[in-house]
């Protein structure tokens, strides 16, 4: 099978933060091994949303401009015992390859949940680290972790407002979600600015979910693509190693790629409702659709919600070609640097296509390459990886 090149796509250089003083900014050293690899931190933060109860919340966006506050409450993808923000997906890859899918990864561990996008970011870190995370659990969260979670916590809480709301069914479940990004849409459009969006699409024949962390909308009047942002929090005043700018590029091109897919009008309904095993006309519990009228979504089933997200979708403009990441100093949220790039479409099919033959089963896992073998140093699996009992006996 021919692949595009794999390289990484074409970056600008970070820049360091700068004030708005004629004075030169000191320049900040580039740290070669991370204190806390960020593939860890994605993992932790799936980790934390898994770990709440049933019960869902939703999410007020706080009024900052002409649209009502009732239009703008969005209910919150918090987890239900059943799943979470991410669990939206489902392993179809066609009839060809599905023996060979009933033994994957995807199929033992995803199997009507789908991809998450920080399980394509992890296994793009090291394949063989998402492998003993699934055999073995996740990693424990780290103090760094848990900084890194409390930073996007609030960075969400100063544009939304979570409120209790609890989930009948699968079909609310979904109706929940279809609201949260449709009222996280209204907010973009009119206040220019959302946080914590959900996504979903159908990539490579997989389903994919995730949840950008920020949409800035431009303010000319002459662009009106969405900017995709994503913040990460540094332990120490360093920039991350290439391998971890790498990663969070690749996260945003997911983001871009599921949000362009949505806004091109072809969302496979048909296949969402049956692979899902939804009924499309029963009508939702009481609670959602009375908050769904109060959102500006009058609807009592989930195929009246699904109409309404379609429709949001069909006015929506594709993502800024331009995708931003932001490095903040966990200590006092101070900006480290910006990394501003383009998206490569031909690499991130390639990262996706690479990644979807660990999760199919189609290969085994592949260690990090020899060059970037330091992340070793970091992996709480170090001790029962193969790779590492190699090393030892080379050179006893």
């Amino acid at each position: 099978m021919t692949r595009p090149p794999t390289q990484s796509p074409q970056t600008k250089p970070i820049n360091n933060s700068s004030s708005s003083s004629s004075r030169e900014t000191p320049k900040i050293p580039i740290e070669i091994v991370s204190d806390e690899e960020m593939a860890l931190i994605e993992a932790a933060l799936t980790a934390s949303r898994s770990s709440l109860s049933p019960t869902q919340f939703q999410r007020s966006p706080r009024s900052v401009g002409s649209i009502t506050r009732l239009s703008k409450r969005r209910l919150s993808t918090e987890p239900s015992s059943s799943g979470d923000i991410e669990d939206a997906g489902g392993d179809f890859r066609g009839t060809q390859k599905r023996n060979r899918v009933i033994e994957s990864f995807l199929h033992r561990f995803r199997r009507k949940r789908g991809l998450y996008v920080t399980d394509i970011t992890s296994t793009e870190w090291c394949e063989k680290q998402m492998e003993f995370s699934l055999l073995f659990g996740k990693p424990e969260i780290s103090k760094a972790m848990k900084a890194g979670i409390a930073r996007h916590t609030v960075l969400e809480e100063e544009v939304v407002k979570r409120v209790t709301i609890r989930l009948s069914t699968n079909e609310d479940v979904w109706a929940l979600k279809f609201m949260n990004f449709m009222t996280g849409v209204n907010q973009l459009l009119f206040e220019g600015l959302t946080r914590e969006l959900p996504l979903l699409g159908f990539v490579e024949g997989v389903w994919m979910v995730g949840v950008v962390d920020e949409i800035r909308m431009p303010v000319t009047e002459t662009e009106n693509n969405p900017t995709f942002v994503d913040t990460k929090t540094r332990q120490q005043a360093t920039l991350p190693a290439e391998p971890q700018r790498r990663n969070g590029r690749l996260q945003l091109m997911c983001y871009k790629y599921l949000w362009d897919n949505l806004v091109a009008d072809n969302f496979p309904f048909r296949l969402f409702f049956d692979y899902f095993s939804l009924n499309p006309h029963s009508v939702l519990s009481e609670e959602i659709v009375a908050h769904a009228c109060k959102s500006g979504f009058p609807a009592e089933t989930l195929d009246e919600l699904a109409r309404y997200f379609r429709n949001t979708c069909s006015i929506l403009p594709p993502a800024h070609e331009q995708l931003l990441l932001r490095y903040e100093l966990q200590e006092d949220h101070s900006l480290l640097g910006e990394d501003q790039f383009t998206y490569d479409s031909d690499w991130l099919t390639g990262k996706i296509q690479c990644s979807l033959e660990f999760w199919l089963g189609e290969r085994e896992a592949k260690f990090a390459p020899d060059k970037e073998r330091w992340k070793c140093g970091f992996c709480q699996y170090a001790s029962v990886c193969p790779i590492n009992a190699d090393s030892i006996s080379k050179h006893c």
